[in-house]
């Protein structure tokens, strides 16, 4: 498959780039999609909720009547899960939502999206993406030219890029990843994805496949593929 190369104005360069049929066309495997979209929501859970459980629970054990002849209930304490204010049965408790997946399914789910995108006219190759300084009014004229603006648009580059990424950081539903963040939720969640030449390069070598750590402005950010 052959895409035309875009400047940022909008106008093809007279470049065209073929895209990798290993990455960018197989067969969507929309199974691996699911797991892998699924594993990525549930990592971002906090999995805090928390409810106190009959032990835990600041009452007195005091038992509050006698065992036989109230005509009741055999009654306990306060702590009863059946009292008002007692502990609760089967409540929540901290945990961790995330659970394994596989390097090779997660692989495939990011090259079945890619392969999506490509598949629906959905993806757009940019020779660079570059600024100056970070301004979101460049950002728009760029969103203009592309005849992306009001969709939900993920622009993919090789390096920090961190004008860039301030650039579209005040512009709803835009998002700049590095390759080595790009993931399936990712792609899945935006309606065009737009790749510079270098990104493309850099998803040729495999270096997405990696764990990497950057260093953004005063604190770090680890991203897990």
């Amino acid at each position: 498959m052959e895409l035309s190369i875009l400047n940022q104005a909008g106008k093809e360069t007279g470049k065209k780039i073929a895209l990798n049929d290993a990455i960018f066309g197989i067969e969507p495997n929309d199974h691996a999609i699911y797991l892998d979209v699924k594993q990525f929501l549930a990592a971002q859970r906090q999995g805090t909720a928390k409810a106190k459980q009959r032990s835990e629970n600041a009452h007195s054990t005091r038992k509050l009547g006698r065992q036989k002849g109230g005509g009741g209930a055999r009654p306990g304490d306060l702590k009863s899960p059946v009292r008002v204010g007692g502990g609760t049965i089967f409540g929540p408790v901290p945990r961790d939502y995330d659970f394994k997946l596989n390097k090779k399914v997660k692989q495939l789910a990011r090259k079945s999206a890619l392969s999506l995108r490509a598949k629906q006219n959905e993806l757009l190759v940019l020779d660079a993406l570059t600024f100056d300084a970070p301004k979101t009014k460049a950002m728009n004229e760029v969103l203009a030219n592309l005849n992306v603006a009001g969709k939900k648009v993920l622009f993919v580059v090789a390096d920090a890029n961190l004008n860039a990424r301030k650039s579209a950081a005040n512009i709803q539903r835009v998002n700049v990843v590095n390759v080595n963040e790009l993931n399936t939720y990712t792609i899945m969640n935006s309606n065009v994805v737009v790749l510079t030449e270098a990104g493309i390069g850099r998803c040729y070598r495999g270096n997405f496949k990696r764990i990497r750590r950057y260093h953004y402005g005063n604190y770090y950010q680890t991203y897990r593929h």
